[in-house]
């Protein structure tokens, strides 16, 4: 007699037509404690091991990436739709992530001497053990390589929950860290329905939750760590301003803020979502603007001249749709877009294609005015002073990234200090990079990945006192 499904199917859907390319079971109870089970084992060896050993696993991972980079990020674009120039962008980003970690890894977790008025201090970095990982679709490659890299680094092991949109990503990311050498165990993929995570959370296996998503499954998941008392990192979305100030170089501000807007089809966290434009450049930038969105190329994310892929799914790009269509019912100007596209398959196999659009005149009570818009939409807003582009850029819930475009330095200043993000970038597009520490603040999330903050947010940072 043979076990009921765990749930439903997840599939593999290709966003350009729509059709279902695989189907994967999830694991049902038996098969999930076995993968904590060898969790637990592994964690316990591999936070033995040398850092040298550590970062072996993590440049061979890199060595890997860079051999099969053509093929990775075909899986990426079949799998969720984003620009194959892109995807390869983004297998690329994971390798130097990798490398980065591995070759930085041993000084960041080097022991720290403190100094003292009596005896000998120190801190010391050591491992928790495993770490769950609850992943989103939209940079499938990059978001698990951001907590992962850090995470194995450190001496922990990890289990990745992924979207249920991309069980291929999830499963060649295990297989990756195996063939690079990985001892069993140190890197698994749990393909499992969102009720199963709970479950997990409470094990007491599992020495702490990492979680990028939206708010509503960030709080799920940070009252169930906390009624456990576990570590939590959450990044949790943004609804990122794009300032544009009077003394700002217009024509790179326009050509930035496009693609700042569209990268990824427009399903990013730190896309620039809101543009708060001062009144003195407005009716310049806007037009540049418009016309420069109005001119990209939507379609088959395979074709190199493709610009905008599809939206992920059908509710994604749904949920779009909605939102544009409540803002132009309650009186806000569609300036280009603002429709479906059918795909390059044709009627019959439509994909979730969305056309670039830009939209004028947001008051309070429309949805785009609250909510995260994860597709190609940009919001303009002008303001007549830096006061008022300040209290526009901060009246939301969110905090995760800005730019600001000024070539006044004490301008610039000013915002740096005054924007409530965990990320400011001035006249440049927001970005991740190994260097800096990524997160936001607000409900946007806590803690920290990449750089020396992130390797420590999973680590046991042991105070160590001796005469």
């Amino acid at each position: 007699m043979t076990s009921p499904p765990a749930g439903p199917p997840i599939a593999t859907v290709n966003p350009t037509t729509g059709d279902v390319l695989e189907t994967f079971e999830p694991l049902g109870p038996e098969a999930v404690e076995a993968r904590l089970a060898l969790a637990a084992t592994a964690a316990a060896a591999w936070g033995r091991t040398g850092v040298a050993d550590r970062a072996r696993l993590l440049q061979t991972a890199a060595d890997l990436l860079d051999g099969e980079l053509p093929d990775v990020a075909h899986l990426l674009t079949t799998e969720m739709g984003k620009p194959f120039a892109q995807a390869k962008g983004e297998v690329a980003k994971c390798a130097n992530a990798m490398r980065w970690f591995a070759e930085h890894g041993a000084r960041l977790l080097a022991e720290e001497p403190v100094a003292l008025g009596s005896g000998r201090g120190a801190v010391r970095f050591q491992p928790l053990g495993p770490v769950l990982a609850v992943m989103p679709w939209n940079f499938p490659l990059w978001q698990v390589v951001r907590f992962a890299a850090p995470a194995l680094m450190a001496g922990n092991v990890g289990l990745l929950k992924h979207a249920p949109s991309v069980p291929r990503t999830a499963l060649f990311l295990e297989d990756l860290f195996r063939r690079a050498g990985g001892p069993a165990g140190v890197f698994q993929t749990l393909l499992i329905g969102t009720d199963q995570v709970p479950a997990v959370i409470a094990d007491e296996r599992v020495r702490a939750v990492t979680l990028t998503g939206s708010v509503r499954a960030g709080r799920a998941v940070a009252a169930q760590a906390g009624a456990v008392g576990k570590k939590v990192v959450l990044e949790l979305g943004g609804s990122d301003p794009f300032i544009v100030l009077p003394s700002a170089d217009l024509d790179r501000a326009v050509s930035v803020g496009v693609e700042a807007r569209v990268q990824n089809n427009g399903q990013s966290c730190i896309a620039a979502k809101r543009f708060v434009v001062h009144e003195a450049v407005a009716d310049a930038f806007v037009e540049a603007f418009v016309e420069r969105m109005s001119s990209l190329v939507v379609g088959d994310p395979l074709d190199p001249a493709t610009e905008v892929g599809p939206l992920v799914t059908e509710a994604a790009r749904d949920t779009i749709e909605a939102q544009v269509e409540d803002a132009r019912d309650k009186g806000a100007a569609v300036l280009c877009g603002g429709e479906r596209v059918v795909g390059p398959a044709g009627p019959g196999h439509p994909g979730f294609f969305y056309r670039p659009t830009v939209v004028t005149g947001v008051v309070a009570g429309m949805r785009v005015a609250t909510e995260e818009v994860f597709g190609p939409v940009a919001l303009l807003t002008r303001v007549s002073s830096a006061d008022e582009a300040l209290a526009v850029a901060n009246g939301t819930e969110y905090g995760l990234g800005a730019s600001v475009w000024s070539t006044d330095v004490t301008e610039q200043d000013r915002f740096v200090d005054e924007l409530e993000a965990g990320m400011v970038f001035v006249n440049g597009m927001v970005a991740s990079m190994p260097e800096l520490p990524f997160g936001g603040v607000k409900s946007s999330g806590v803690g920290r990945e990449l750089s020396v903050y992130g390797l420590h947010e999973f680590c046991n940072v042991k105070a160590v006192w001796r005469p």
